[in-house]
């Protein structure tokens, strides 16, 4: 959800044409225990986002092999419409990081980076972290609701057994159930009677 809240409200503060959700194909930085694979996360994002005009869902990475990096992402959406002005829209900590990510500069020269942010000290931090990057002048803040629901709380709860109503929409608790993901595995048993 708080993905869905962030994009609403980029697409409100920043007057966004539509809204573009990136599934990662395959995550150079970490790896996400019992990860369904790019093509039930793509489904998911299309069914959290169904109905809604303002967001579409995008297989770029998904379909391209190998790691995914943000800065290729966006040479590649950037060749394939260049009439597009493409935002980047990042959480505070996602920016704040961008100094690590490969080609910062590309990602600050390829698009317009907009950081969701909560308080005034968020903006502080992001902006001492990218100081000295070509570009990070250029990063544009908007606001939003604080929302403390992450996609690791939600796979955990899963794990658990523990319900996801009203943390996901609908849509994406149905498809989580019935596809069985982010189940652990069943502990053994022992002992009996």
């Amino acid at each position: 959800m708080g993905h869905l809240i962030c994009a609403q409200e980029a697409h409100a503060r920043l007057s966004l044409d539509s809204v573009l959700f990136m599934p990662v194909g395959e995550a150079p930085h970490r790896e996400v225990e019992q990860d369904p694979g790019g093509e039930v996360r793509a489904r998911l994002c299309e069914r959290a986002v169904d109905g809604d005009p303002r967001f579409e869902v995008s297989r770029a990475e998904i379909e391209r092999p190998g790691p995914s990096f943000t800065a290729d992402t966006l040479s590649l959406l950037s060749a394939a419409s260049p009439e597009d002005d493409l935002v980047l829209i990042l959480g505070a900590d996602q920016a704040a990081a961008l100094p690590s990510w490969r080609d910062p500069e590309a990602v600050l020269s390829l698009a317009r980076v907009a950081v969701a942010s909560r308080e005034g000290i968020e903006r502080e931090a992001v902006t001492r972290r990218l100081h000295g990057l070509a570009g990070h002048e250029d990063i544009e803040f908007f606001d939003m609701p604080r929302v403390d629901v992450s996609s690791s709380l939600v796979q955990a709860r899963v794990a658990e057994g523990r319900p996801i109503r009203y943390l996901v929409p609908v849509a994406v608790a149905e498809a989580i159930d019935s596809g069985g993901l982010y189940r652990a595995a069943a502990p053994a048993r022992t002992g009996g009677g």
